[in-house]
């Protein structure tokens, strides 16, 4: 029966969803040519707010946990478990006095209205996944790129997202690349909950009454060996990851 009601909702979901994304993308590329990078940022965070305001539609609930003092005059380097795509408005609304850049599939620098032009033109690393000498060069310019301005770079050592919100093992070559390019910056673990359950039936339709949760874990210096330092973000994330149907 919810997935029923699901069917007109996930409709009128990718309505409000498609018009936000057709609107903002001349509008990130006004603030971005006319006024710079500060005009566009804010562009993108309102962008991020409103498409989490498309997933009420769905009745979609966010939960954003952050009781830590992070200074915004250094630059991050957020690890976090990765769910579904749904994991991304939150991370750049919640942290946008961050600047939170990611590291993408280059699959995703075409054809989306607004997210393409964002993670082209906004400061995110585009990886070729079948060319790991593309993608080391890619990061080491995210790590530089942070160091150098005090940014944050995100990344989801996982690889893919979990289908079922059940962790997977860390990738660690990616963010030991950042680690190594950006030696000032606070590592900053995120849990994600939940998110994978808007896309539980898949693409169409859309998972209704998510509850989804974010919650950061306290941060920690990008000093001592590397190895160790990623096992203990992992760690920390995985303790606050809840599987549940």
């Amino acid at each position: 029966m919810i997935k029923l009601f699901s069917y007109p909702l996930t409709v009128l979901f990718f309505l409000f969803f498609g018009l936000v994304l057709v609107i903002f993308h001349p509008i990130q590329w006004f603030c971005l040519k006319v006024f710079g990078y500060d005009a566009h940022k804010r562009s993108v965070s309102v962008l991020n707010w409103l498409i989490m305001r498309c997933t009420n539609v769905l009745g979609t609930r966010y939960k954003f946990e952050n009781p830590h003092i992070i200074p915004t005059d250094r630059p991050l380097i957020i690890v976090t478990n990765h769910q579904s795509m749904y994991d991304i408005p939150p991370i750049i609304w919640y942290m946008r006095k961050h600047h939170p850049k990611f590291v993408s599939k280059i699959e995703l620098g075409k054809g989306i209205p607004s997210v393409s032009f964002n993670l082209r033109h906004g400061g995110s690393a585009l990886i070729d996944r079948k060319d790991p000498k593309q993608s080391i060069t890619e990061l080491q310019k995210l790590g530089k790129y942070i160091e150098a301005h005090q940014r944050s770079a995100v990344i989801f050592p996982e690889g893919t997202r979990s289908r079922t919100g059940a962790p997977k093992p860390f990738r660690t070559t990616g963010l030991k690349v950042l680690m190594k390019q950006a030696p000032s910056a606070l590592i900053v673990p995120i849990s994600i909950n939940n998110s994978w359950k808007l896309l539980r039936y898949g693409k169409f339709p859309m998972g209704l009454g998510s509850h989804v949760q974010f919650q950061v874990h306290a941060p920690f210096e990008n000093k001592g060996n590397a190895d160790e330092l990623i096992a203990k973000a992992e760690a920390q994330i995985v303790s606050g990851i809840h599987t549940s149907k």
